[in-house]
């Protein structure tokens, strides 16, 4: 199955300044990973249905008043990755597909609109819902041949001396791209001034805000990204927890203003995935960051540029299979995303060795809503049971793998079925 479609033409929503040709002094650049076309449509048709709306409900960035498109295909693919998709955004250049921030030779670095900011005496920020070193943010601060580079592209946050860093944590603090054990970098970033805080409240509680921060997940927390919106507890860390920080680090004492790039990353994760109703909490994470970003614009509206945008489509999303009447209301009986489902179906496995096919299906029905408040066509139940049979009683587990994840088949085939009650598609 493709997981990874391309959408020619992307969205640029922008909100500009007032006056043409003034020079931004703060300046929010925000990507919605993998956030093509069709996700922002199902979130704002989406929140019309439970909203019992006539007309879809307009995200905060589809009112901006300017909108332009760009398309997306690398130099080497008509399907770009977020490594040659984020240096172009980032850089103006196209590369191609895996390197990040220079030429299609991996030789040649590109200066980003990031450092070029820094160099005009900006404070900078980068900060992102997946791990610091992942392709799009690390598009903005490092020169790499391989996106998979993470523990060099770590480094060169010491090089570019930016002054704000957030996202979930680093992939490979302690291992280089040739598997060889190096020095942790985290010593290295505090050496270089940069105070590193974990938690959602770190930030706040800081008693002296330091010029240089770097904003993660707690310890004991994922360390590839923040959790996913729809199974986020008020503890964990959200991406409006790091923009929030930011804007406040970025802003004090400074007369300069600043460059933030914010990226909202696990929206491409849920689309690998298939999983259209994890989609739409992560696009109002996002969401949520872009109005924090309108707040400050209302403060100094003669001086600020929001630019909204997106690397490319993920997953060939498609809204409406064959009917002009939408169901997309289903969706909202979802409560975790595929990986927590996965991991219930897991644990019921687990623990429950003798666990009977009600069993099952009590735990699918109050997760998603099958069952109990979505009535399904016999043949999804039929195929439910069998997968039931194959898995519990045969002990022959499967699993459906995408870029990010390996999930129970169960999980995944619960989540298609959901998927398609509710008036949704995939390439």
């Amino acid at each position: 199955m493709k997981k990874h479609v391309l959408f020619l033409f992307l969205l640029v929503f922008v909100h500009v300044l007032p006056s043409f040709g003034q020079e931004a002094k703060y300046i929010f650049y925000l990507i919605g990973d993998g956030m093509g076309l069709n996700q922002v449509n199902l979130t704002e048709i989406h929140q019309a249905e439970v909203q019992h709306k006539d007309n879809p409900i307009p995200l905060v960035f589809t009112q901006f008043p300017h909108v332009g498109f760009a398309s997306t295909h690398s130099l080497s693919n008509g399907v770009t990755d977020s490594g040659a998709g984020g240096t172009a955004l980032a850089v103006g250049k196209k590369t191609k597909n895996g390197v990040i921030g220079m030429d299609s030779t991996g030789t040649v670095p590109y200066k980003s609109i990031a450092y070029a900011a820094k160099q005009k005496g900006k404070k900078v920020g980068i900060i992102t819902s997946v791990s610091i070193d992942h392709a799009t943010p690390a598009s903005f601060y490092a020169h790499q041949a391989d996106r998979d580079m993470y523990y060099e592209i770590g480094k060169e946050i010491v090089t570019s001396n930016f002054d704000f860093f957030g996202g979930s944590n680093f992939l490979k603090p302690e291992t280089t791209f040739d598997h060889k054990k190096a020095p942790s970098l985290f010593p290295i970033l505090e050496k270089a001034g940069y105070n590193v805080l974990k938690g959602k409240d770190a930030y706040a509680q800081l008693p002296n805000k330091s010029d240089k921060i770097i904003l993660m997940n707690s310890d004991g927390s994922p360390i590839d990204a923040l959790k996913y919106a729809i199974d986020q507890k008020p503890n964990d860390l959200k991406l409006a927890d790091i923009t929030s920080a930011a804007i406040t680090s970025l802003h004090k004492n400074n007369t300069n203003g600043f460059f933030l790039m914010i990226e909202g990353g696990k929206i491409d994760w849920a689309c690998h995935a298939n999983d259209a109703a994890t989609t739409i909490q992560e696009v109002l994470d996002f969401n949520a960051s872009v109005q924090l970003a309108y707040d400050f614009y209302k403060k100094f509206p003669n001086e600020t540029l929001i630019v909204v945008t997106a690397d490319h489509e993920t997953g060939g999303l498609g809204v409406g299979n064959g009917s002009s009447s939408l169901k997309t209301k289903f969706l909202s009986h979802q409560k975790t995303s595929h990986a927590e489902l996965s991991n219930a179906i897991g644990n019921l496995r687990k623990n429950n060795p003798n666990a009977t096919w009600d069993d099952l299906k009590n735990l699918i029905a109050a997760q998603t809503g099958l069952f109990s408040k979505i009535t399904i066509h016999e043949t999804d139940r039929s195929a439910l049971e069998a997968a039931y049979q194959k898995s519990f009683v045969d002990h022959q587990n499967e699993t459906a793998k995408s870029l990010y994840a390996s999930d129970d088949k169960i999980a995944a085939l619960s989540i298609s079925i959901l998927n398609r009650m509710g008036s949704i598609s995939w390439a």
